[in-house]
C-alpha cells in the first residue's frame, strides 16, 4: 500500500465492497478531453441517473483546476451574487441493475499536477482494492452517422482487449489525464484499460448517445456489470433521425456521407481468403470517393448551421 495520498480524502469504512471476491471494478471519465459528442460526459450522466452513490474519495479540486482557463459558473441576483456550483472531483460508489458495486470517478479532467492525481487515484485503487479500472472517451472521426459506432479499445495489457481494433500502427497524440493515469497504473501493476468511440466528424460538437450506449455496452462487456440502456439508445435513434432528417435537404452533404460510407464498409469487408475482423486484410476505400478537408468543411456548414436551430428539429429530444 502507499503512503496516504496528498490530494484525496478517501472513506474508511465500505462495507459494501466486502461482498466482493476480487475487488470493485473503477469506471471514470473525465470532462474537458478526448469527449466528442459529449458521448463519455452522456455515459456518466446516464450511470448517475440510474445510481448516485455516496462519495467515498474526493480530491483537492483547487489543487489540479484552473479557475481562469475554465471559470466555473455564478448567479448573480438583483443585487448580489449566489449559486455559485463548486467543481466537484470524486469517486462514487454506485450499483448496477443486479445491485453489484463498483465506483465511478467523474469531474473535471485535472488542468496541473497530472502526476499528482496519479498518485491520488493509486491511493484509491489500492485502498478500495480495485480489480480493474475502465476509462471513456471519445474522438471525432471520418465515419458515417449510418453505421455502427465503432470503437478503439486500449489497456495496460493485452490480455484485457476484447476486440481487435480496425487500423495499426503508432501515432501521436496530446496527452490526456485519463491516458496519463491508465499508463501510470499499468507501471504500478494495477490493470487498466478504456474504449474511445469514433464520433463522425461533422457532430462532433452536438450530443452523439449511440457512442454512450455503445461505450457502456462495451464497459458491461469487460466488467460484467450490466444497466438498463434503453433511455440512451432510444435518445441515439432520435438524433440519427434528426439528422437524416437534416441530410434530406443537401445533396452535396450526402455525397460526402456516401464517401465515408464507402471507407466505413471497406475496413469491415474481408478481402479475398481472409477471415472478417482481420483489420491487416481490409482495403480502403478509393481515395478518389473522399472529400477532401476544404471540402467537408464547406458542405458541412449549412447542414450544422440547421442541427443548430433547436425549433426546426423534428425530432427534438429536449437534449
Amino acid at each position: 500500500m502507499t503512503e496516504p495520498a496528498r490530494y484525496v480524502h478517501i472513506v474508511d469504512d465500505l462495507p459494501e465492497l466486502d461482498t466482493l471476491e476480487s475487488g470493485p471494478v473503477l469506471i471514470h471519465c473525465l470532462e474537458g478531453f478526448l469527449d466528442a459528442g459529449n458521448a463519455a460526459a452522456l455515459a456518466t450522466q446516464h450511470l448517475l441517473s440510474q445510481s448516485s452513490g455516496r462519495v467515498v474519495a474526493s480530491f483537492d479540486i483547487d489543487a489540479f483546476y484552473d479557475y481562469r482557463a475554465r471559470r466555473p459558473p455564478m448567479t448573480f441576483s438583483e443585487d448580489r451574487y449566489e449559486g455559485y456550483e463548486t467543481p466537484r472531483l470524486v469517486v462514487r460508489l454506485n450499483h448496477d441493475r443486479l445491485g453489484t458495486p463498483y465506483l465511478l470517478m467523474h469531474g473535471p479532467e485535472p488542468d496541473t499536477h497530472w502526476e499528482s492525481f496519479a498518485t491520488a487515484v493509486r491511493s484509491v485503487v489500492e485502498s478500495c482494492r480495485v480489480r480493474l479500472t475502465t476509462s471513456m472517451g471519445a474522438v471525432p472521426m471520418a465515419v458515417p452517422h449510418t453505421r455502427p459506432v465503432m470503437l478503439t479499445n486500449h489497456a495496460t495489457s493485452s490480455d484485457l482487449l476484447i476486440f481487435q481494433n480496425v487500423w495499426k500502427g503508432r501515432i501521436r497524440v496530446p496527452a490526456s489525464a485519463q491516458a496519463l493515469l491508465e499508463l501510470r497504473l499499468g507501471g504500478w501493476g494495477h490493470p487498466a484499460m478504456g474504449f474511445v468511440a469514433h464520433i463522425p466528424h461533422y457532430v462532433a460538437q452536438f450530443d452523439y448517445p449511440a457512442a454512450a450506449a455503445t461505450m457502456l455496452e462495451a464497459v458491461e462487456v469487460v466488467t460484467g456489470l450490466e444497466w438498463d440502456l434503453s433511455d440512451l439508445e432510444a435518445a441515439g435513434q432520435a438524433k440519427l433521425l434528426e439528422i437524416a432528417s437534416q441530410l434530406e435537404d443537401s445533396a452535396e452533404v450526402q455525397d460526402v456521407v456516401s464517401g465515408l460510407e464507402q471507407q466505413y464498409d471497406a475496413f469491415h469487408r474481408p478481402g479475398p481468403g481472409t477471415a472478417d475482423g482481420d483489420p491487416e486484410a481490409l482495403p480502403l476505400a478509393d481515395e478518389k470517393n473522399l472529400p477532401s478537408g476544404e471540402e467537408l468543411g464547406a458542405e458541412f456548414e449549412r447542414f450544422l448551421a440547421g442541427l443548430d436551430r433547436p425549433n426546426d428539429r423534428p425530432n427534438d429530444t429536449g437534449e
